[in-house]
């Protein structure tokens, strides 16, 4: 199944790679960048260990363990994620379905002091994950066809030659008024990312920090989601990274986030 990754987290991480040719910016129409940019291999299934770091303006530290599931089953990507420390957020567990129809993401959140099961609303979209920089918009997939994309221009950051796309919702109630995104332009992997708030201020940066090929998939390592106008940041680290290792369809339902690992 090919998705339209828009971050990263659990993300399975926004950015996506491939396409080793190096190519001029008049071969390309913004909206082909971003085609390419997402189109990519995930695998059939991939495990892994989140470590979140939740960082304030004082420079204080939070850190969370996470273990994460995901499945491609065709037509549907299913995500689960169970929380493992600290003690305030042990048991607690996320679980998103995203469809390759037009169909909305579905999301819920286990709740463990509450014993509850709750659906995200469309309404709470905007709402930030677990005290996270992300959204659960964040950690949804958009489709190629949710924004108009245009080519700005050519940049260097960090020494690699990138495309900059705007991207703008056909949605003009949607929460960011346009993000900005920089592509390698050697390799089609995203290196940073922008989001702008309703009044068009800037209002976060992601930023990859590290990628690393795992039994031929290309997996975002490292990343960082800061948000300017708070001046907090999350960064998001993987470990024991396994791709295709069989995970069964039954362990992506509102049972299993009730019963936890």
């Amino acid at each position: 199944m090919r998705k339209l990754k828009i971050t990263p987290i659990l993300l399975a991480m926004s950015f996506a790679f491939g396409f080793g040719t190096e190519v001029s910016a008049q071969d390309f129409t913004g909206k082909q960048i971003i085609e390419k940019v997402y189109n990519r291999s995930v695998g059939e299934d991939q495990t892994s260990d989140l470590a979140m770091t939740l960082t304030n303006r004082n420079g204080d530290q939070r850190i969370r363990k996470i273990k994460q599931f995901t499945k491609d089953m065709g037509d549907v990507e299913k995500r689960i994620m169970f929380f493992l420390s600290p003690a305030d957020v042990k048991n607690t567990s996320f679980m998103s379905w995203t469809y390759d129809s037009d169909k909305s993401d579905d999301q819920w959140i286990y709740l463990p002091a509450l014993k509850k099961t709750k659906r995200i609303s469309s309404d709470s979209k905007s709402d930030y994950f677990m005290g996270s920089d992300f959204t659960y918009d964040d950690l949804g997939d958009r489709k190629l066809e949710d924004d108009t994309h245009k080519l700005l221009r050519e940049e260097t950051i960090d020494g690699k030659e990138c495309y900059v796309v705007e991207s703008v919702s056909n949605d003009e109630d949607y929460m960011y008024s346009k993000t900005m995104v920089w592509v390698n332009k050697s390799n089609f992997i995203g290196v940073k990312k922008e989001f702008f708030d309703e009044d068009e201020d800037l209002l976060k940066i992601l930023t990859i920090k590290e990628v690393k090929e795992i039994s031929g998939i290309w997996v975002i390592t490292n990343s960082e989601m800061k948000n300017v106008q708070k001046n907090h940041k999350t960064s998001i680290t993987l470990k024991n990274v396994q791709i295709n290792s069989g995970i069964s369809a039954s362990k992506f339902s509102e049972r299993m986030m009730t019963r936890g690992l």
